[in-house]
């Protein structure tokens, strides 16, 4: 079978992975990258690749393009997929999928009506930690879920968020739970399902200048399924990232996963229940000054292709994606105008 052709948009640290990913794949051919910077600036002086600052050109001079990587900022995922799947395009979108429920809405529907597929990149799903919470959640081991308490707790400072960027702006970046933590509502999402009676604390403790949104937060809820939950968040954290960590608590046992990233068994305590030995996490995203999820993005190039392929189903598809959006703009409708700028 002959190479799945791909195009990636957007060349921030995402995008590059994304093209990275792609030729390292022995399936996959990298036919050309877009951003609206020009090559120079983005360090990518020694392309092989066609390069354009323009979608429509790249999609118009590639009809040969099967699928297309949306790695641009958030607020523009919806547009870039939405144009990429009317060229009857496959889409991997970044996270988060849109900024609105109504959005993915738009993306889902095209997709059906061009059948298409959307994949949405939620790499920590492929963490050593994560598969076996997904196991052990499916089946049952820890009987009945009574509670369920995720903190992310990480550092976004002045070196994160420059002037002039994107980032920290409501229109293209949306809040911290979009760009920072949707990873882990994901998973959340993933394990647990949708959640119900969402109560919210929010706080903006040293991002008054640099962002247009919260910094921090309280959220407590009920899953549908049964049990209660919370997510505490912040990223006023001092230096460099504190925690990532998900504690579960069920009638047969308590589990925590816990480190940076989610990295680690901190806890394991079930009942007639052995743990096994789990391989090792990949190391985090590294961007110099600050550290991301999980370095996973090679998983979602191989989901694609055996996906395309037929040879295996998508590991997140677009309604997942959808319902990490919805959970988080319920989340923001409590978000006080006081945090807002």
């Amino acid at each position: 079978m002959s190479k799945i052709k791909f195009g990636v948009i957007g060349q921030g640290h995402i995008g590059k992975r994304h093209a990275e990913m792609v030729r390292r794949n022995p399936d996959c051919e990298l036919v050309a990258v877009c951003d609206v910077l020009p090559k120079e600036k983005l360090g990518l002086d020694n392309l092989t690749e066609n390069f354009y600052n323009s979608v429509d050109e790249l999609l118009e001079k590639h009809p040969e393009i099967e699928v297309i990587n949306v790695c641009t900022p958030n607020g523009l995922h919806a547009i870039h997929s939405l144009k990429a799947l009317e060229t009857n395009k496959h889409v991997v979108v970044e996270k988060p999928m849109a900024l609105s429920k109504a959005d993915c809405e738009k993306i889902i529907y095209t997709a059906l009506s061009h059948s298409k597929t959307v994949f949405c990149v939620m790499q920590n799903r492929y963490s050593p930690p994560s598969v076996w919470l997904k196991d052990i959640i499916t089946n049952k081991t820890l009987g009945d879920i009574y509670m369920v308490q995720l903190n992310c707790y990480w550092n976004r400072d002045e070196r994160y968020y420059k002037a002039g960027g994107w980032k920290g702006t409501q229109s293209l970046d949306g809040g911290t739970l979009f760009t920072q933590f949707s990873h882990w509502i994901d998973i959340m999402y993933w394990l647990f399902g949708d959640i119900k009676n969402i109560q919210a604390k929010f706080a903006d403790f040293n991002h008054k200048t640099s962002t247009d949104f919260e910094d921090s937060g309280f959220v407590s809820f009920d899953f549908v399924n049964g049990g209660m939950g919370s997510i505490n968040y912040s990223t006023a954290v001092w230096d460099k990232n504190l925690e990532s960590s998900l504690t579960i608590v069920g009638s047969k046992g308590s589990i925590k996963v816990g480190g940076q990233y989610m990295d680690q068994v901190d806890v394991c305590n079930i009942k007639d229940y052995t743990m096994p030995v789990l391989a090792e996490t990949n190391p985090a995203n590294d961007y110099g000054a600050y550290k991301g999820s999980a370095n996973n993005h090679h998983n979602v190039i191989e989901n694609v292709v055996d996906t395309i392929k037929g040879n295996n189903k998508i590991t997140t598809n677009a309604l997942e994606g959808l319902k990490v959006v919805d959970i988080i703009e319920r989340i923001y409708e409590l978000r006080p105008t006081t945090v807002l700028k």
